[in-house]
């Protein structure tokens, strides 16, 4: 079984070459390591005076401006550069723990060939607070988990997790399924989740299969990445309608402050509680954004491309074709006007020839 490595990178940092050292190292390494990078001038100040270029033949690295970037066509567009059955999705800043980690995730599928995506299990950095590190337990326990649409009533939105900090697809699935959705603010990794339980595959949670990644992002942050969850959410209703997220929410951050407080960790318990404030926040208002103005909303998210572009869409959604492409009615008319000139001169030069004609 043999699969791509697929990264997109924004300003990658020597951490990121690390890890890309760890992934050629694997027991079964990757046939390509498929980079495409954002904004080329950070990669190259990255590699300046290193021989990273040149250490791996199966590099195969584009650039793209980030006004182009986008969660699900980004990521569609890289996986048209690969050609194994299999490939494999990480972000620049998750570090494999062991050297077998593509292996246990390209067991799962041996196992089971409904199985469209495998995932592995989150771990916090050794720097991490405490309760960073308690909620990535909570989200990814040592538990290994496979999921389908009979799970969906039971469990509902974690039914559909699945996380492209480490997501190993099978290509004849994804490419049935139509793939990643091409505009997406968030979340393109558990649209896509959902979309192949509902065909009827299944999700599979490797435990085993383990990766280093967290963040200790400030209330700001937290803010606009919650928002733009929350766009995500009620953007897709078919998906995420009707689905206790609150309730998944609640029940983690109650969770988090008991393990806090019967660690000893009482200080930590009203920043924690001041920081999930903030989530909420962005969150509930990101589900409305439609009542926002669109100075508000560049304010209150995280990836400003998004919208420009979603305007864009929109634009072109309003163009009549018939009509031609962003001619407005005062064009129209007036074009209209010319033309009908044109064709009553014709019209009376020709009626004057038969005139003569006749005579």
């Amino acid at each position: 079984m043999s699969y791509d490595l697929i990264i997109p990178t924004y300003n990658p940092d020597k951490e990121f070459l690390e890890m890309v050292k760890k992934m050629d190292s694997q027991t079964v390494r990757p046939e390509k390591i498929i980079i495409t990078n954002t904004e080329q001038k950070y990669y190259d100040r990255l590699i300046f005076a290193t021989t990273f270029a040149t250490d791996y033949k199966n590099l195969d690295i584009r650039h793209i401006f980030k006004s182009e970037f986008d969660h699900g066509r980004t990521r569609n567009e890289s996986v048209k550069r690969s050609n194994t059955d299999y490939f494999l999705m990480m972000t620049q800043d998750a570090m494999p723990v062991d050297e077998d980690l593509a292996d246990k995730l390209l067991k799962a599928f041996k196992k089971d060939p409904t199985i469209a995506v495998a995932y592995a299990r989150q771990v916090a950095r050794p720097d991490s607070n405490e309760a960073e590190r308690y909620t990535r337990s909570f989200s990814y326990p040592r538990e290994a988990a496979i999921h389908s649409e009979a799970d969906v009533e039971t469990l509902g939105i974690k039914a559909y997790y699945c996380s492209n900090v480490c997501a190993m697809y099978r290509r004849d699935i994804f490419e049935e399924l139509g793939g990643f959705l091409n505009h997406t603010i968030f979340n393109e990794d558990m649209l896509y989740a959902a979309k192949a339980i509902h065909a009827g595959y299944k999700i599979a949670y490797v435990s085993e299969a383990e990766v280093i990644h967290s963040h200790n992002y400030t209330c700001k942050q937290q803010y606009m990445r919650y928002f733009d969850n929350g766009v995500s959410h009620a953007k897709h209703p078919e998906v995420f309608e009707g689905l206790a997220v609150n309730d998944e929410g609640i029940k983690m951050v109650k969770k988090t402050i008991k393990h806090l407080n019967g660690n000893g960790r009482t200080l930590e318990i009203i920043p924690y509680v001041v920081q999930s404030g903030f989530k909420y926040l962005g969150f509930r208002k990101g589900r409305r954004y439609r009542s926002l103005s669109k100075r508000t909303i560049l304010r209150c998210t995280s990836n400003r491309e998004y919208w420009n572009y979603d305007e864009l869409l929109r634009d072109r959604a309003s163009i009549d074709a018939r009509q031609g492409y962003g001619r407005s009615a005062e064009e129209l008319k007036m074009i209209s006007n010319r033309v009908g000139k044109k064709m009553s001169g014709t019209v009376s030069k020709d009626k004057a020839e038969e005139t003569n004609d006749e005579n």
